[in-house]
């Protein structure tokens, strides 16, 4: 069956000033040479780069990161979203999403400088893309639920019914069709409300194709025949393009003979001439005109259609209308009792389906086999420096002794007193390596323990959980049960799962996903928006230099550990409205910075009568070899600075 999914993730931002440069490129080159580094040149880089994005995409990234440059030298803060997100698009369009993500985060950090909230939807939609592209599908709802929010809070009424559609569209891809109908539903109403043809274009799309998924045909008729209509008022070819192939490709499977020639038929004359068409729409424009030939019994000319549309897939490499074209025309020879070229297409449709499949698998392993390079350089690092650490001690030791050779020679008494002071210095350097070595095991240990526990919570508690819910819902499927006993039942049902939510949030407290997979800084950022959402207290984060920066892990896990301490102090004791995280990385130095307006306190006293928070903060930091500062008063907050060898 054809499928089709119109998801708009990643949007185009609007440039005031591009109204007034010309639109065609040799004048903005003409424009772009004649110019000075100042902001009216990063307009002209960004026009061209718009106006290269579809025809030129490798010119386009040229131009993007010329602009990129130049804001960066002139520091022209509020402009730098822009040019994040438009790396976003040009990688998002090249399939290189790790890129893309990179440069997402980016983008997401520039909108929180600026404070425009706007922006931050914007990329926060995007990063749901990519997050779904990528098969990091828990962070793709994480971040698709959260766009959401954010895009209904600030009122952007044009990007509601889009994003309702992209989270039907997720739903569907993870088998959740219930829950894909709700948003896709939801999509198709927001479009109707706020105007917005294109949300709703989308929506009803991408609804349609659930119900086909799922088998329920009629609906998916209905909804396609819909979008056909809202298509051709909206004046959206590629939308009426979409309903009328997907509606002869259900006519074919279904049957429906005369259903299928009215909309072959009316396919044709709406395509002619048509140079927006995309080559995967002109192959499966041939797909259903073979099906049509096939229902009229003009096999010949179904061969005909089928064969023109294998050549142009083969050449294109279109993968989709390739397997679909293949099993048709497989079928069409065996009809017309042409055995050989029957099996014959019949085995290409069986290698590109194994060679998509294990293409993706191979994508898997590749992604497994990173991580576990990743970790294995991690792990020589360790290695190295250990053996670096033995091997400059060692030289130590060879120097003091040559040292003290000569000096014993001169002077016996100078020699022992020496001595005496070298024994007492090592006694205590000794002394300070165990109670590291021991602070490191506790820290490594008490992390090891977390994580198991973290895993033991969601793999199996969270499985049962999730268990009893699908069972609870078997049942209630199977019973007929009082007004009074459904009600019970399905407040049940919603214990549970705030059951299943709060182990989930227990398990991801105990060892967040993100810091092992993406890093301290994505961690962070995820642990303040967390806080944020809760409505707790109002956490604001900025990382400089932590992007491209290699944290390692142990590093990474304890600093993550000391801000979670020092915002969950903040939130119990503190009082606060308002807290500010800020982790920078300047050379060989990092430092942590975390402030509050609370009420503040006597730092004497919390010196004098520590609890296990600040003992643990005190611990990881002295394990870090860093230096601790409070600083905080009665009634004026509290501020906490931390700085750190890289």
């Amino acid at each position: 069956m054809l499928k089709f999914f119109l998801a708009v993730g990643i949007s185009f931002l609007t440039l005031q000033s591009w109204a007034q440069l010309p639109d065609d490129t040799d004048s903005l080159k003409i424009l772009l040479a004649a110019s000075r580094d100042d902001s009216s040149r990063i307009d002209i880089c960004q026009a061209l780069e718009k106006s290269l994005f579809s025809s030129d995409p490798d010119s386009a990234m040229f131009y993007n990161q010329a602009c990129e440059a130049l804001i960066v030298k002139l520091n022209a803060v509020s402009r730098m979203h822009t040019c994040y997100h438009e790396f976003v698009r040009l990688y998002h369009a090249k399939y290189e999403y790790k890129d893309a993500l990179r440069y997402c985060l980016k983008a997401i950090d520039a909108a929180a400088r600026t404070g425009n909230k706007f922006n931050s939807a914007t990329s926060y939609r995007a990063l749901f893309n990519i997050y779904h592209n990528l098969r990091q599908n828990d962070l793709a709802v994480k971040y698709g639920l959260y766009s959401l929010q954010l895009t209904e809070s600030i009122g952007d009424t044009s990007n509601i019914a889009t994003n309702y559609g992209n989270l039907c569209w997720l739903y569907k891809d993870l088998a959740k069709y219930d829950k894909a109908i709700e948003f896709g539903e939801k999509g198709v109403a927001a479009g109707k409300r706020y105007k917005d043809p294109v949300g709703m274009l989308i929506s009803l799309n991408n609804l349609a194709n659930c119900y086909l998924t799922t088998n329920r045909n009629d609906k998916a008729i209905e909804l396609f025949n819909q979008l056909l209509v809202a298509g051709k008022e909206a004046g959206r070819r590629r939308s009426v393009r979409n309903a009328l192939i997907n509606l002869g490709a259900m006519y074919y499977s279904t049957a429906g003979k005369d259903q299928l020639a009215k909309t072959v038929s009316e396919f044709n004359e709406y395509v002619k001439g048509d140079e927006t068409m995309s080559k995967s729409d002109i192959a499966f424009g041939h797909l259903i005109n073979g099906q049509n030939f096939i229902f009229q019994g003009r096999f010949e000319d179904a061969e005909k259609v089928f064969d023109e549309g294998i050549r142009m897939s083969e050449k294109d490499s279109l993968i989709n209308s390739l397997l679909d074209l293949y099993n048709n025309m497989s079928k069409l020879q065996f009809a017309m009792h042409n055995y050989k070229k029957g099996n014959e297409y019949e085995d290409k449709w069986s290698n590109l389906d194994q060679s998509v499949r294990a293409q993706d698998l191979a994508e898997y392993e590749s992604d497994l086999n990173t991580r576990y390079e990743t970790s294995k350089k991690e792990d020589q690092i360790v290695v190295q420096q250990v053996q670096l650490r033995q091997k400059t001690l060692t030289n130590y030791y060879l120097a003091g002794g040559g040292v003290l050779l000569i000096v014993s020679l001169l002077l016996l008494y100078r020699v022992f007193r020496q001595r005496q002071r070298l024994q007492k210095r090592r006694i205590a350097e000794l002394e300070t390596e165990k109670q590291l070595a021991a602070t490191e095991a506790v820290l490594k240990g008490e992390e090891l323990e977390r994580t198991r526990l973290a895993k033991d919570l969601h793999d199996g508690l969270g499985g049962m959980l999730s268990g009893i819910k699908y069972s609870l819902n078997a049942v209630k499927g199977n019973l007929v049960m009082t007004p009074e006993n459904t009600i019970a039942f399905e407040r049940s049902v919603d214990m549970l799962d705030s059951s299943i939510r709060e182990m989930r949030r227990v398990a991801h407290n105990m060892m967040p996903e993100s810091l092992v997979k993406f890093g301290l800084h994505a961690a962070l950022m995820d642990f303040c928006n967390d806080i944020n959402q809760s409505g707790a207290i109002k956490v604001s984060y900025q990382g400089i230099g932590l992007e491209a920066a290699e944290v390692g892990q142990t590093t990474a896990i304890a600093i993550y550990r000391i801000v979670q301490e020092l915002i969950n102090n903040t939130m119990k004791h503190a009082g606060a409205e308002s807290a500010m995280v800020q982790v920078t990385r300047t050379g060989n130095m990092l430092t942590i910075t975390v402030e509050d307006d609370g009420k503040g306190f006597d730092p004497l006293k919390v010196q004098e009568h520590a609890g296990m928070g600040w003992t643990n903060i005190r611990t990881r930091v002295e394990f870090l070899k860093g230096k601790l500062d409070v600083s905080s008063e009665p009634g004026k907050g509290t501020s906490v600075f931390i700085e750190l060898p890289a």
